[in-house]
């Protein structure tokens, strides 16, 4: 480095100008952290009652929550220019908007799928290999 680069950023701080952007109280970095361990928590006991299809709508909810914390205190969002949060929240519209078209595709076609085999290989299955894995239909 330039004594002239190292000369400057000293001037900068003897004005009182931060080294940094912005600083985070380490309070409310653990309690963010602390937040997060709690949804972890809270998704994985989601996971072990059955709701039938609820049970991905409400971890998509509980992932997004946890990816607006992140966002906002980790990488200081709710501090920075309004723009930039912006940016953010249409992306992640794009993102849900597109999860849900997929969803609903997946869901109009699902009549299509058959689970079993074809009667022919089921026949051949059922007296060559009466204990092969895939012979139920």
């Amino acid at each position: 480095m330039s004594s002239h680069a190292t000369s400057s950023s000293h001037d900068a701080h003897a004005e009182g100008h931060p080294l940094v952007g912005h600083l985070v109280p380490v309070s409310t970095l653990l309690l963010t952290g602390a937040a997060l361990v709690v949804l972890t928590i809270l998704t994985v006991a989601v996971h072990y009652v059955d709701l039938g299809e609820a049970n991905i709508y409400i971890a998509l909810v509980i992932a997004g929550i946890k990816a607006s914390l992140v966002c906002a205190f980790f990488m200081h969002l709710r501090w920075d220019r309004p723009f930039n949060l912006l940016v953010l929240v249409t992306a992640i519209l794009f993102v849900v908007l597109m999860m849900a078209f997929s969803m609903m595709d997946v869901d109009a076609n699902s009549f299509a799928f058959d689970p079993g085999n074809p009667k022919t290989v089921q026949t051949y299955l059922d007296q060559n290999a009466k204990f092969a894995p895939i012979t139920a239909k």
